[in-house]
């Protein structure tokens, strides 16, 4: 059966199923014999046969298209019931595996072993258009052919992979009010914006643009306030000259108030005729508590809420760390915020880093709980001390050690110390030599240098040596080539227990590049990880003004 001319209508059964009649089951369950099915079907017969009797398993599926529904068909492995794992991997495969041990086959539509004169093969790889396809000529020979066009392979799906699914807690969305696996984020996946209806946010919008007050608020007409009492701070507004709070929450209006509330256009006040019930939170008590939850080592509230918010400083000078990933959750739940500095920047000692607030005057309970819960988990920002620098500078480079040009590095890196409160400990120009490197750098190590930061050899010309050089001298956890212009070719690492930051030669045309960037994190302790550095690459090209204001600048940002 070499040539498709010579297949005789013999149709190969389907496990206990006749060809014909798994064409009828495909037509109720799939609404039409897709030839992907049909083969589908095949597939999942030669892989039970791999499956010793009495075998709990599961099953992938390496494509979303009619494969799935052959399984479906076949075992008890559906997607409701967890049992399958669609894995859109574009292949035309699928696999079965003891759901306790991992072990099972693959069973995979194998290209070798289609004629090429084969509709199959027209159909696989879209050589026609489909309705230009031989419909009845392509079924004929899945039939005739059967598992002959398959191939299988013995599989191991690792033990962390078998861990059963399970929808974990369930919470109830802040936004729609609807419950949801709590895992997902502080909202429901599709209040995250990930929902397929059209004018979706309309479902919660109210909720989300109207907030509610508690019925004990009552809104009255600014002549008829005297004697009440503020429930909140009245912000005044004079624009271009001032902003503040001419009334503070508690105070009571007097009759010389009336005629400025009017002046302020506060036609009409909200006034409390009773105690506030637990079920309601104000503004400045969420944001109270937002801002002692947030606060990590070295951050602290400014002072109490002021019109709602309440900022937050650095109690000392250092590097301002950024949790973006909670802040992002957190401002994802309805009725609150939180605005920061960038993180990774420098920042002194009692410097305004970050704000918070709730967004309603009240925000119900459950929706403060919700958000507290959020920013409990981390704080969202604290400030690292530096530590003073005693640096070791390596510089390398056969025409700076032979004096044929003067070094310019050693100043630069000077410069850069001193305004990081650190300074230079011990400093030595050696060739493009490995060894030299190697014997400067352990020189440093012995010599009591807390970081180490080699200048040039970096690129990819054979004289640069530097890598080479350091990794003899026992550098590990070493990262090369960095996201960042200028400084692509950034080296990061460590020997023993001491940072090192390879500089690479771009720092003496540039006035700031990733030496500016990645140091204060070093100085600062982090260990640098490919992910942070992955996620350096939005903004960390230099926009090269002709008046440079970094760090008050997007560059590293």
């Amino acid at each position: 059966m070499s040539q498709a001319h010579d297949i005789q209508p013999a149709f190969k059964n389907i496990g206990s199923h006749t060809f014909d009649e798994f064409i009828k089951m495909a037509t109720l369950f799939h609404n039409y014999p897709a030839p992907g099915l049909l083969i589908g079907g095949y597939m999942v017969e030669e892989a039970r046969k791999h499956m010793p009797e009495g075998t709990l398993y599961e099953a992938i599926s390496e494509t979303t298209w009619c494969l799935p529904d052959a399984i479906q068909m076949l075992t008890p492995c559906t997607i409701g019931n967890g049992w399958m794992n669609v894995l859109n991997l574009g292949r035309y495969a699928m696999s079965l595996y003891d759901k306790f041990t991992g072990v099972g086959v693959r069973v995979w539509l194998d290209i070798t072993k289609i004629p090429e004169d084969s509709e199959i093969l027209v159909w696989l790889m879209k050589d026609k258009p489909k309705q230009e396809q031989d419909s009845d000529k392509l079924r004929k020979e899945i039939g005739c052919y059967g598992a002959d066009i398959l191939s299988t392979i013995p599989i191991t799906i690792p033990k962390p992979k078998l861990i059963k699914r399970s929808k974990g807690s369930i919470t109830t969305c802040s936004s729609c009010g609807e419950p949801y696996p709590s895992a997902h984020g502080t909202l429901c996946r599709a209040c995250q914006g990930e929902s397929p209806y059209a004018g979706h946010a309309t479902l919660a919008s109210a909720s989300n643009i109207v907030f509610p007050v508690p019925e004990q608020i009552k809104t009255i007409p600014a002549s008829a306030a005297l004697g009440q009492n503020a429930v909140h701070d009245m912000t005044s507004i004079i624009p271009k000259t001032s902003k503040g709070a001419a009334f503070k929450r508690g105070d009571t209006f007097g009759a010389g108030d009336l005629c400025r509330l009017q002046q302020m256009g506060k036609n009409n006040v909200y006034v409390a005729e009773s105690e506030i019930g637990a079920e309601w939170v104000h503004e400045d008590n969420c944001a109270k508590a937002f801002a002692d939850a947030m606060c990590g080592e070295g951050v602290c509230p400014k002072g109490e809420p002021h019109e709602g918010k309440v900022t937050l400083i650095a109690e000392r000078k250092g590097l301002l760390r950024v949790n973006s990933d909670t802040m992002k959750k957190f401002n994802m739940c309805s009725g609150v915020m939180a605005a920061s500095r960038n993180g990774n920047t420098i920042v002194r000692k009692g410097t305004d880093i970050a704000g918070t607030r709730a967004i309603p005057l009240y925000l119900q309970r459950s929706q403060f709980e919700h958000a507290l819960q959020v920013v409990q988990e981390a704080p969202l920002f604290e400030v690292l001390p530096l530590a003073t620098a005693k640096a070791g500078v390596l510089i390398t480079g056969d025409e700076v050690y032979n004096g044929v040009i003067e070094d310019k590095f050693h100043s630069i890196i000077h410069k850069k110390l001193l305004g990081l409160g650190g300074d230079i400990h011990r400093s030595t120009i050696v060739p493009d030599n490995r060894t030299a490197i190697c014997d400067a750098a352990k020189e440093f190590v012995a010599a009591g240098c807390n970081i180490i930061i080699t200048t040039a050899g970096l690129s990819v010309d054979p004289d640069d040596v530097t890598r080479q050089g350091l990794l003899d001298a026992g550098a590990q956890n070493l990262l090369y080539g960095a996201p960042i212009l200028p400084g692509a070719m950034t080296l990061i690492g460590k020997i023993d227990s001491i940072p090192l930051l390879g500089v690479p030669a771009c720092a003496l045309f540039f006035k700031n590049t990733s030496l500016d960037l990645i140091l204060p994190r070093l100085l600062a302790g982090i260990q640098i990880t490919r992910e942070e550095l992955a996620a350096m690459g939005e903004g960390s090209m230099c926009l090269t003004c002709s008046n440079c204001s970094f760090p008050k600048c997007p560059f590293g940002k």
